[in-house]
Parts: structure tokens; C-alpha cells; sequence
């Protein structure tokens, strides 16, 4: 028949007609995915840029000139006073204006920001406004520590408070967040049958000078206010720092342009705010799988029934799309999926039947205890901590706020020793 069907198709002829003995099977094809987003999401919008007002005179100090044209950028245009004022954020237009509220000179401020060095970058490391150290993490690899110097961490602490401090973060963040920490990260967790963590990829890193522009605007600041904020909160490593033998130049890439410096004290908080997005697009998917979510920094943690255990397939993928989306990378190798026959962690903290202490934990504690009480305090201080006591009291109250029958048992020991 099907030979015959051929030869009358040469000719032109087609037969729709079909055999009752054999019914046409019924296409397999996977049906369409449900596209998830959060309700509460705009719909994609025509993105309009603003135009840049060129002026003849300086309209102000550090006015930024077009060298084309030979005229300055007016970029005090487009600040939304109601918008500060609804936020009680201070209020400010021009370099001059950001001085007199940090207390510096203008020309402190432009010191502060490399505004007269090429591309607004030091190209030494000593006259850098950082101090750098390569930290191993715990997995693989490496990662730079950039401490600001006295003045700038002064600065920073200012921003930090006046400014950062009064935008919410996502209900979802809990790292660097008043009245959250590890332990209210991992509560959502606790008795789920599976838990799915991820980790983000370089994360202070993948936060570039552009996206803490926005972040400052979306506050209510104009341009020239964004880009002077942007630059004491950011930085990029000197045109001659040096590379460790020890380490591939892929390592440092991530530092050459400006980025959110881990080791400065409004990073976290930016962060998180430059994570808001990507919050909402995960904690909307969650609701829609009926799962839990919390994110602390980089680790972002899913948890749920035998519902989520048999859709991991699709799950999985979810969740990396939309991180891709919104600019941040997977680091594949720290992805887990741990089940409820196992030993469920989240931040440090057990989960599986209630919020607990880890038995590696406490007994290291308890042996540091120990051996503090039959060898002296010094010998344990092995990272020279400038007060080891307090450092001890420290690690003592979060495993109390764990499990406090074993923190009690750890207080006992603490006060044998004498310091």
C-alpha cells in the first residue's frame, strides 16, 4: 500500500482517507511548559534611555566633559525628590553636595573615587584605597578579600547607614539582614523531605558597576549622585596587581572591572538588593511549586515534599535559567539534593527533625574547651584572635541558640578556664 500511495502522489492524487482497522495514534509530543513568573512581576516594558543634556559652562564641580563636542554632561537631571524624601534618604545633586554631607573636602571625595587617575582606577597598589588578601575557599579555589582603608570604610559605614540600611531587602534574603542570620534562613527547611541547595557563582564579583548605578537610581538619585555613590562602593583591582604563581590568571579576571569589593562594609547590603530580582523570580516559581526558599548571600536553598523530589528535572533547570537571567552564574559544582535519609544542612545548621547544632561542631567546640582547661588558652588560639574569650563566648551562644541543653554544657566548661 504504501508503494501505491507513492505512485499516486506523483500524479497529484492524496488520500486523506484513513483505515478504521488501524486509528491514527494520538501525538506524543510533551505538552508546553507553563511559563512561571511572579505575579507580581511587570511584563516587559520598552526600555527608553535617557538622553544626555550637554551645557556649555560647567554646571558644576567634576562635571564630566564630552570630548567630541567639547561641552559638559548635565547628569543632576532625573532625581525623584518625593522618592528620597518617602524613604528619608539625604538628598543630594552634585560631588560638592555628596562632600558636604560626608564631612570631606570635594577634593577628598575625588581622591576617594580616582577621579583624576585613568579610567577612575589606581594603577598601584599602594595608592590604592584597599587592602588585598587571597582567601582559599573551602571547596576549590580562591577568592580576594579587598578591606577598605581607614577612610573609605568610614564613608562606606556612612553610606551603609544613612542610605542602605532604610531599603528592605526580599523577604527571602537572610544573610546581612537586622532581626535574620542563619538560623532563621534554615527554619523554613526544617522536616521537608528533600532539600536542594545551590550556590552562586563569584558572587560580590558578578555585581558590576552598572547594576549598583541602577540600584542607586531606583532610589530616587540622579545620574552624577548614582555614579559618585557607585564609586565609593565599588572598586577594580590596580593595573599592576600581582598575581600569585600559585594562581591562573581566570582567577583574577573577575576583579579587573568594577565590582562589589568582599570585605566592605556596604557590599552585603547591595548584594542583596542587587539580588531583588532574581529573589522574586525564585520565591514566585517556589509558590508555584509549592516549595520553600530562602537565600543567604550566594546559597540559595529550595525545600519540599515528595511533590518537589519527583520534579527535580524540571526544577533544577528552572531555577538556573532564571539565575542566568538575571546575570548571576551556578557554581554546578556546590549543587546538592539531599533527602531526608540524610543528614539535611542548611547554613551550618541541621534541619532534619528540628533546628540542631552538628554533632562535628559541638564536638570540635568541646574539645577546644577541653584542651583550653589542660593546656592553657593560648595553645588553642591558633588563628590569633585578639580576643579569644570573646571569641569562644561567641561560638558558645550560637550553639546554645541551637540546642541549649549542649550550649549549657558547653558554658560549664568555659568557666574553668582562666584566660
Amino acid at each position: 500500500m504504501g508503494l501505491i500511495r507513492f505512485i499516486l502522489g506523483l500524479f497529484g492524487w492524496e488520500n486523506n482517507s484513513r483505515s478504521v482497522s488501524s486509528p491514527r495514534k494520538k501525538s506524543r509530543l510533551p505538552k508546553p511548559r507553563v511559563k512561571l513568573s511572579p505575579q507580581n512581576r511587570q511584563p516587559n516594558k520598552p526600555v527608553y534611555k535617557e538622553s544626555l543634556q550637554e551645557v556649555s559652562g560647567r554646571p558644576y564641580l567634576f562635571a564630566r566633559r564630552n570630548p567630541l563636542t567639547g561641552k559638559y554632561f548635565d547628569l543632576i537631571q532625573g532625581g525623584d525628590f518625593e522618592k528620597l524624601s518617602a524613604r528619608q534618604l539625604p538628598f543630594f545633586e552634585t560631588p560638592e553636595s555628596i562632600a558636604n554631607w560626608l564631612q570631606i573636602p570635594a577634593g577628598q571625595l575625588a581622591w576617594l573615587t580616582h577621579r583624576f587617575e585613568e579610567g577612575h582606577r589606581s594603577d598601584q597598589v599602594k595608592k590604592s584605597h584597599y587592602h588585598y588578601r587571597w582567601l582559599k575557599k573551602r571547596s576549590d579555589g580562591f577568592r580576594l578579600l579587598e578591606s577598605p582603608k581607614q577612610l573609605l570604610k568610614q564613608v562606606q559605614h556612612q553610606i551603609l547607614r544613612e542610605i542602605l540600611d532604610k531599603i528592605p531587602a526580599h523577604e527571602a534574603a537572610h544573610g546581612f539582614v537586622k532581626n535574620r542570620s542563619i538560623v532563621t534562613n534554615a527554619q523554613p527547611h526544617v522536616g521537608q523531605r528533600v532539600i536542594i541547595k545551590f550556590d552562586l557563582e563569584n558572587f560580590y564579583a558578578t555585581i558590576s558597576f552598572n547594576r549598583v548605578v541602577a540600584i542607586f537610581r531606583g532610589m530616587g538619585y540622579c545620574r552624577e549622585a548614582a555614579i559618585w555613590l557607585t564609586r565609593l562602593t565599588t572598586t577594580a583591582v590596580p593595573r599592576t596587581f600581582p598575581l600569585p604563581s600559585m594562581l591562573n590568571f581566570d582567577v583574577l579576571e573577575p576583579y579587573l572591572n568594577r565590582h562589589l569589593p568582599q570585605g566592605a562594609p556596604t557590599s552585603p547590603a547591595l548584594a542583596n538588593l542587587s539580588a531583588y530580582s532574581l529573589d522574586v523570580r525564585l520565591d514566585g516559581m517556589a509558590n508555584a511549586y509549592h516549595v520553600n526558599y530562602t537565600r543567604y548571600a550566594d546559597d540559595l536553598t529550595f525545600s519540599g515534599s515528595d511533590r518537589l523530589l519527583s520534579g527535580l528535572r524540571t526544577f533544577i533547570p528552572l531555577v538556573t535559567q532564571i539565575a542566568c537571567k538575571e546575570k548571576f552564574g551556578m557554581n554546578l559544582n556546590k549543587r546538592k539534593v539531599i533527602r531526608n535519609s540524610q543528614r539535611q544542612q542548611v547554613t551550618g545548621v541541621v534541619v532534619n527533625e528540628q533546628i540542631n547544632v552538628s554533632r562535628k561542631e559541638y564536638d570540635l567546640l568541646k574539645a577546644i574547651l577541653t584542651n583550653c582547661l589542660r593546656q592553657g588558652a593560648a595553645t588553642q588560639n591558633r588563628n590569633n584572635h585578639p580576643d579569644f574569650s570573646a571569641h569562644l563566648r561567641g561560638r558558645i551562644a550560637h550553639v546554645k541558640q541551637l540546642n541549649i541543653t549542649k550550649g549549657q554544657k558547653l558554658e560549664i566548661l568555659f568557666k574553668k578556664i582562666h584566660f
